[in-house]
């Protein structure tokens, strides 16, 4: 969808889907096809979310494995985001315990140096809405880059650099580095995050899910 068409749209449905009702602000999203001539293999939003959750995973874009199967996470790098977060995949999945909303929701593509980012109609149309209708989240894991201009905007830093700030925003949110296995070098290059950063990470989980 062009910029303008997608602001005309933005303009006259926001005020719509404020009044409407979760379960069905949460179908239109999972039907959403604005991005649609942009996608290689279609929309397929992949998105878990509840009003009841009190964890708040925020990623990038669904990778291939993820569109094929509309699991989100369901791949590596979510075996290494549950194992810094100490859960299980049963917990991980339980949507009334713990949303996951990446910053595109459909699949963008692959690129050179891997998937593409996050298409950027994706936000602007869905992301507000979603997230003032998750009044009972307590952590938001903030994952990568896009993520973190979205939901730590300020002062262009790195990664590295958000990620090391953690404490500013701690505890209701994390900046956290991609768990890609394409991240292995910098886990490498900066031991500190596990070191210091997993530990606190995994309390506060416990700690919110057996409240």
């Amino acid at each position: 969808m062009q910029w303008p068409i997608l602001l005309e749209w933005l303009a006259q449905m926001t005020s719509l889907y404020s009044r409407m009702p979760f379960g069905e602000l949460v179908e239109n999203v999972r039907q959403c096809r604005i991005c649609e001539a942009q996608l290689p293999l279609g929309p397929r939003p992949v998105v878990q979310i509840s009003q009841s959750a009190r964890l708040l995973v925020v990623g990038q874009a669904p990778g291939r494995r993820v569109h094929d199967t509309g699991l989100p996470f369901n791949d590596p790098s979510g075996d290494r985001l549950r194992n810094w977060m100490g859960i299980d995949r049963d917990t991980f999945y339980d949507e009334q315990q713990l949303a996951i909303l990446p910053m595109g929701f459909c699949y963008p593509g692959t690129g050179k140096n891997g998937d593409l980012p996050p298409r950027p109609e994706c936000a602007p149309a869905w992301r507000d809405l979603l997230l003032e209708r998750l009044e009972h989240v307590e952590l938001t894991l903030v994952i990568g880059q896009y993520a973190h201009a979205w939901h730590l905007p300020g002062a262009k830093t790195s990664v590295t650099e958000r990620v090391r700030q953690w404490r500013e925003v701690w505890p209701t949110m994390l900046p956290l580095p991609h768990p890609s296995p394409r991240n292995n070098l910098w886990l490498r290059r900066n031991p500190w995050f596990e070191q210091e950063v997993i530990p606190e990470l995994r309390r506060r989980v416990k700690d919110i899910l057996d409240d």
